[in-house]
């Protein structure tokens, strides 16, 4: 059985938010698209709470966009984002995706970053996305969202370690791209680790 999985399509990666991804908001129809099939579907949630130590802001001297190890691990420094509570940390409001989806949070942990959905970074910890889709018998994972070279990356990269089908759609991801070409690096990885990598009208479903 497939589903739909939307990675952190939340206002602070959208168009003015504190870590906006370039060219974010095009992906909207496609997701909109894709969430009208009738397919069960699955989001991902960013949701750190304040002081987080992934946040350039808790590193004096520090600047948004360095490189840090972090508990052993290296770690991007990012402006604070998708902090507990906050409009930034919401999904887009029009595509309904807290009442149309199983919704999975991360990054929860103060200490370690949660770029996946399925793991911490360290993946000393897992979410509960593995057994939700298990509990649904879900075996091929469609994946759109935020960020290709970041948080959907690392799910994808997740999900086939797990032995999920996953597909990534194209035009429904946008890459940060703190180095030119990380975007087209990061499906290049997510394809050569099995990844089908299709545009939305490619979708049969």
């Amino acid at each position: 059985m497939r589903a739909l999985l939307i990675v952190d399509l939340q206002y602070d990666f959208l168009e003015g938010g504190a870590l906006a991804v370039p060219k974010a908001n095009e992906i909207i129809p496609v997701v909109r698209d894709l969430m009208s099939k009738g397919l069960p579907i699955f989001a991902t949630q960013d949701f750190h709470p304040a002081g987080h130590k992934s946040f350039a802001s808790q590193h004096e001297g520090r600047q948004i966009g360095e490189m840090i190890t972090m508990n052993g691990m290296p770690q991007v420094l990012w402006p604070d984002h998708c902090v507990q509570g906050t409009h930034g940390a919401a999904f887009f409001e029009d595509l309904e995706i807290a009442k149309r989806a199983i919704v999975v949070q991360k990054g929860k942990d103060v200490e370690v970053d949660s770029y996946s959905g399925f793991f911490d970074n360290g993946r000393r910890h897992q979410t509960e996305l593995d057994e939700f889709l298990k509990i649904k018998n879900i075996q091929e994972l469609i994946v759109l969202g935020l960020a290709t070279d970041y948080c959907v990356k690392f799910t994808v990269l997740d999900a086939l370690s797990l032995g999920y089908q996953v597909r990534v759609v194209t035009d429904g991801v946008r890459a940060v791209n703190l180095n030119a070409g990380d975007g087209e690096r990061a499906l290049a990885e997510m394809a050569t680790a099995g990844a089908d990598i299709s545009i939305s009208s490619e979708i049969k479903i």
